[in-house]
């Protein structure tokens, strides 16, 4: 599912692609907001999904350039509905650099949102209605979407950010294993209360379903981590068996060890 995707182009060396599906969520608002108010509305909406996504874009490259510090590769940013997700070719042990790679993508909208206040305090608190269709209305928007993505960000869901820091702070005490499961376990029995809140109390059953997706997830990243513990331990018996076995035959000979090989070029 993951490889139907478009590319688009690179920044800081880092292929940003979207997904086939984000082309139709870019379609469904253009149709609700054509259904509203014409061609406008219909332009408005679509410059509202990508002015946001353009956020999600910024969240991603947090996280992105900051693990690029610790040597971790970073081949592509990937947009989808949901959101958006930087590939890393691995997430580093050390509980530092995880909080540190995680903590970077809500700091990014945090930052975001100190920048923007001061541009749209004065329309926030004026008695003057704001244009609907104005940049100012926009930068409320994207104000609002990015206090709203960093706090959701933080939530302890593993493997969300929250999660991903909880996890970070956990392995300090526990190996990353332990910290893994415990995070987990937490960020699914999380995922699986806000899953409720969401479909039953604000009756948003498209946030039921992303949380249900996240509950899903924290169990599968489980599963990856202590698949890689387990043939990692495997391969260091195998290799702490085989060197036994040639120190022991190795004393146990009695034939003198056979001469060294020297190659050499033609003379």
């Amino acid at each position: 599912m993951l490889r139907w995707s478009i590319n688009l182009f690179r920044i800081f060396g880092i292929q940003l692609a979207v997904h086939v599906s984000f082309l139709l969520l870019i379609a469904y608002f253009g149709y609700e907001g054509w259904r509203e108010e014409g061609v406008i509305g219909a332009g408005w909406s679509v410059l509202l999904v990508l002015a946001f996504f353009t956020c999600v874009v910024l969240h991603e490259l947090g996280h992105s350039l900051t693990a690029r510090r610790y040597g971790v590769h970073v081949p592509r940013i990937l947009l989808m509905p949901i959101g958006g997700m930087a590939e890393f070719d691995r997430i580093p042990r050390q509980p530092r650099a995880e909080f540190l790679i995680t903590i970077a993508g809500p700091a990014v909208n945090f930052a975001l949102v100190l920048l923007l206040l001061p541009v749209i305090w004065h329309d926030l608190w004026s008695e003057e209605a704001v244009p609907l269709h104005g940049w100012e209305n926009l930068l409320i928007n994207l104000t609002a979407a990015n206090a709203v993505m960093g706090t959701f960000n933080l939530l302890p869901v593993f493997p969300m950010d929250g999660g991903r820091i909880f996890r970070a702070l956990l392995a300090t005490k526990l190996d990353y294993l332990r910290a893994t499961f415990w995070a987990s376990i937490v960020g699914r029995g999380l995922a699986l209360v806000f899953s409720g809140v969401a479909a039953f109390y604000f009756s948003n059953y498209l946030l039921a379903a992303l949380f249900l997706f996240i509950f899903f997830a924290a169990e599968n990243e489980y599963r990856h981590v202590r698949r890689v513990e387990e043939e990692a331990a495997y391969w260091a018996h195998w290799r702490a068996q085989v060197a036994f076995e040639q120190a022991r035959r190795a004393e146990n000979s009695d034939e003198p060890p056979a001469p060294p090989l020297i190659y050499h070029g033609p003379n």
